[in-house]
């Protein structure tokens, strides 16, 4: 069908002038006149003003009516899609997103805010901060100039990355405190793939995987996956217990262990240095793999010796740029010794051939810039505020926190169920994440609740969250019964 437009508020249809009702909003509130857009817009779904599957109004139009830039409305869609609000496509527009009907599984990131009113704190995503759109908008314009660069992103490439990425992150890793071999690094797609490509190299089917009693999620789905059976193994506040490891390796000997040594998740304990010594002694002689998970960027100050550097022969370290430089960008390294290096360029081979080297030449290109150390200092100091804002307004809660952290983990006290936190916490607009998530295997679900302070949009978001995590613990709600 035909289409001509002549003017705001009127279309033409094969001849026929009807009027045309545009969405135009009244900016009000402090800050940011696309900040006020995008909250008018997220007040307008909430309101059912704009529906689900809507058209926003052109961004021109909408300028040109509110006597604002074409920019400013630009920003205000864009901040909208990062919300979860709206989705841009290409050539048709902005449109209004279908609110998701379910609390989405694993694997599926829903962005802060999402639910107008939500503080969705059931995420570790880095801290929200415009310098990642421009620190990428930056990085596609160098490339965008490189024409050797262009040439190799669409070719075919070895499977462990090109060789100028993996030196470019392996220099990045070492100013970071974290000294690397690039011979020793594959590219991969991400801390996810890394676990998968570790899994895959190292586990047969029915072989046998340890892990602490509660994991991170995405191990638990990758070993289901891949028809592992995992062992659970007890921890605490030093980390994995070292003799009920060596007492289950007796009993059920496994291919591998699977640790978060410096930032446990989700419990945030930190492996203590001496266990970390006897550990590598007890895979020595019992002989199994290391899978370290490094993913969770913490500050060297907050960093034990990772493992890698104790048992270099039979360690696999996975290391991504998600929880810094942003998680869209899937791209990672690891680092894997080199009897097993085989193992893993097979195991991509296979899955996708090789990683796009399109993003890790947008990754390289970003830590090149600088743009990188300037986004993690920010971040490093974002979240030491909201530790410390943690501090001030749960003084008088028992939690567990890593200095540097993404979240932290909170015992619930006697009586209180985690279920119940849970749906309470939602009834409110927060969302935290249950222990029952982490659980390895069929081991029970302790009464507790893991909160990601770095989820919150600011920290004006994540106080009023604390406030009301602190006044469903101090007076919960009564639970009614279920059942006669």
């Amino acid at each position: 069908m035909d289409d001509w437009r002549f003017g705001d508020g009127w279309n033409c249809v094969k001849g026929f002038i009807v009027t045309m009702t545009i969405w135009v909003p009244t900016l009000s509130g402090a800050g940011p006149r696309y900040r006020q857009l995008a909250d008018a817009i997220a007040a307008a779904i909430a309101r059912g003003e704009l529906v689900a599957g809507a058209k926003l109004t052109p961004q021109r139009r909408l300028a040109h009516a509110l006597g604002v830039t074409t920019g400013t409305v630009t920003r205000a869609y864009s901040e909208a899609e990062r919300r979860g609000h709206v989705e841009a496509r290409v050539g048709s527009g902005t449109f209004v997103r279908a609110r998701p009907s379910s609390t989405p599984a694993f694997g599926h990131v829903q962005q802060p805010a999402a639910t107008p009113g939500l503080v969705d704190l059931s995420l570790s995503l880095p801290p929200p901060h415009p310098a990642r759109a421009a620190g990428l908008k930056r990085a596609v314009a160098t490339v965008h100039d490189q024409d050797s660069t262009l040439a190799h992103a669409v070719s075919y490439q070895p499977e462990d990355g090109l060789a100028r990425h993996r030196e470019c992150i392996a220099h990045w890793l070492d100013t970071l405190g974290l000294p690397m071999d690039p011979t020793e690094l594959i590219v991969n797609q991400g801390g996810m793939h890394g676990i998968f490509l570790a899994l895959s190299a190292l586990c047969g089917p029915n072989a046998r995987l340890a892990a602490e009693t509660l994991s991170y999620p995405g191990l638990i789905s990758a070993a289901q996956q891949l028809g592992l059976r995992t062992v659970a193994l007890p921890f605490d506040e030093d980390g994995i217990d070292i003799d009920a490891l060596a007492r289950r390796y007796d009993r059920q000997p496994f291919r591998a262990l699977y640790l978060m040594p410096d930032h446990h998740n989700p419990t945030t304990t930190r492996l203590s240095e001496t266990r970390r010594e006897a550990l590598v002694a007890l895979a020595r002689a019992r002989d199994f793999w290391l899978i370290e998970d490094g993913v969770m960027h913490l500050p060297a100050a907050h960093r034990g010796t990772p493992l890698y550097r104790l048992a270099p022969e039979r360690t696999i370290y996975l290391f991504s740029v998600s929880k810094i430089l942003g998680g869209g960008l899937r791209t990672g390294v690891m680092r894997v010794p080199q009897m097993l290096a085989a193992r893993v360029r097979a195991a991509i081979r296979a899955q996708s051939w090789m990683p796009p080297p399109l993003m890790a030449s947008l990754v390289c290109e970003w830590i090149a810039s600088g743009d990188a150390d300037r986004l993690l200092a920010w971040q490093e100091a974002e979240l030491a505020a909201r530790q410390t804002l943690v501090a001030e307004r749960l003084h008088d809660i028992e939690f567990a926190a890593r200095p540097g952290g993404f979240y932290l983990w909170l015992p619930l006290p006697g009586g209180l169920r985690a279920a119940g936190m849970v749906d309470q916490l939602e009834r409110r607009g927060v969302r935290v994440t249950p222990a029952e998530a982490f659980c390895v295997g069929s081991e029970p679900a302790p009464q507790a609740v893991r909160i990601c302070l770095s989820a919150a949009l600011d920290q004006a978001a994540l106080a009023r969250a604390l406030d009301t995590v602190r006044a469903v613990l101090l007076q919960p709600e009564p639970v009614p019964w279920r059942t006669l």
